[in-house]
């Protein structure tokens, strides 16, 4: 099960992940099941529901540009999987640059995500992104 859950959750990462970049809200959603539950942080309401979801993302094609997402390597434990993460873009409205870095806990049913959490923290401005 640890095989199919890791290669599971690759896919689920890299179909969020290509939705991120892309500014696809479409493509974000279609990683998670319908009944899915989002926490953006730990200290956020979580948002039930693919539509509350969407609804979440659909934000970003109008504040972010110039998006690069990526993700580490797949980390399983049961339906559970977790990596690591990194999406560095611009703000639309100011033109400064974000980096964003952070892990995903994700739990899987049916091929599709069933709860993401989100722990991340995010540096903008003046920092030069072309650095690792």
């Amino acid at each position: 099960m640890t095989d199919t859950t890791a290669e599971l959750g690759r896919q689920l990462i890299d179909t969020f992940g290509r939705g991120w970049s892309r500014l696809r809200v479409d493509l974000i959603a279609s990683a998670f099941a319908p009944e899915a539950v989002f926490l953006e942080t730990p200290f956020s309401e979580p948002l039930r529901g693919v539509e509350a979801i969407r609804k979440y993302w659909s934000d970003v094609p109008y504040h972010q540009s110039e998006v690069t997402f990526t993700s580490g390597e797949i980390f399983v434990v049961g339906p559970w999987f977790s990596t690591e993460f990194k999406c560095v873009f611009r703000r639309r409205r100011t033109g400064e640059w974000v980096d964003a870095r952070g892990a995903l806990f994700c739990e899987t049913g049916d091929g599709l995500i069933t709860e993401m959490r989100m722990y991340w923290h995010r540096w903008s401005g003046g920092r030069d992104t072309s650095k690792p």
